[in-house]
């Protein structure tokens, strides 16, 4: 939930649907989201879920807005549609007789053929996966995706355990990925839950790359242990849409402060020799330690949630502990 303006910055009650100093939407991003799958499933001719999506666009807008009576209006133009493609639909069974049945498997047939290479997730996946192969090898490409496909996979696992609508993981080269979801009616616990569960899962990833260096003495995986965590780490940022930014909605400042002090320790660790610009400091600490501590200054829940500080701190000291015992191995150069 969003308890600021996107505009204004005035602070909002939990379900504020529009700010009331300057009427700006609260969820207009979100919905802009909505109105762009909704155009996309349009396009595909597949009404009914079209129609679902704009309709689950009214329960974020205020009710007698103008932007709601658009939505209500593009709904009823829908119907219309989709009635009018039945009778297509119904006119032709007759025009084709026995042959119906046959041609209509054949539409089906050429639809799914069209889905299957439209799906973002494998395309993305393989453009992913072919540049890191050019740029670092073939091996470390492979296991660099398959940490991150592990991270992205514990958002998309949290929101389906909880009955959202998750897709399916998307790749952008030198960027990371993403998995869109829909936050209708989420909690800031489980909000941060969901946003957490990457970093969690990425954490097991690292774990599991330290298992098979053990096994097999191989130093790729000691890179992509370290490669991972640090990663994972700094995704716990609390700003710019990281994922400590959705978690750190359901901490109080003095929650946020201690997770900053932790972060500022472990940046001291770092410093060897009294070398503050040493190859030892890792100045990921410090950057994390400094968002939450600005964060800090920032609005807080009502109710803040000791499980997600747990659940943060915890993440904290693991990942910045895997990334300090392993740095020196992070930083050789993946073998091509």
């Amino acid at each position: 939930m969003i308890h600021q303006c996107p505009s204004c910055s005035h602070w909002l009650p939990e379900g504020t649907l529009a700010c009331p100093d300057c009427q700006t939407l609260t969820y207009g991003v979100y919905l802009s989201e909505i109105a762009q799958s909704a155009q996309e499933l349009e396009q595909e001719q597949r009404w009914p879920e079209a129609r679902e999506r704009w309709k689950s666009a009214l329960a974020w807008l205020p009710e007698e807005t103008p932007q709601a009576a658009s939505v209500r209006q593009h709904i009823a133009q829908i119907d219309a549609r989709a009635k009018a493609a039945e009778d297509q639909k119904s006119r032709w069974r007759k025009r084709l007789g026995p042959f119906a049945p046959i041609v209509l498997f054949l539409i089906k047939i050429k639809t799914w053929l069209f889905l299957l290479f439209k799906l973002k997730f494998l395309f993305s996946l393989v453009a992913f996966f072919g540049i890191y192969w050019v740029l670092f090898g073939w091996k470390f490409a492979a296991g660099f995706l398959a940490c991150l496909f592990i991270h992205e996979m514990g958002h998309y696992v949290a929101c389906r355990r909880r009955g959202l609508k998750a897709e399916l993981p998307v790749f952008v080269p030198m960027m990371g990925a993403y998995v869109k979801w829909y936050a209708q009616g989420v909690s800031l616990e489980d909000l941060a839950s969901i946003s957490l569960a990457g970093p969690l899962y990425g954490l097991l990833a690292s774990i599991a790359c330290y298992g098979l260096f053990v096994a097999t003495h191989a130093p790729i995986f000691m890179v992509l242990v370290y490669v991972g965590a640090w990663i994972n780490f700094l995704n716990l940022f609390p700003l710019l849409g990281l994922d400590g930014a959705q978690a750190a909605f359901a901490l109080s400042r003095l929650q946020r402060g201690l997770i900053a002090a932790t972060c500022v320790v472990l940046f001291a660790l770092s410093i060897t020799n009294g070398e503050l610009f040493g190859a030892s400091t890792l100045w990921i600490f410090l950057i994390v330690g400094m968002g939450m501590a600005w964060r800090a200054f920032g609005p807080e829940p009502e109710k803040p949630s000791t499980k997600t500080f747990l659940y943060f701190q915890a993440l904290v000291l693991i990942l910045g502990v895997i990334v300090y015992r392993t740095q020196f191995a992070g930083m050789a150069a993946p073998g091509h």
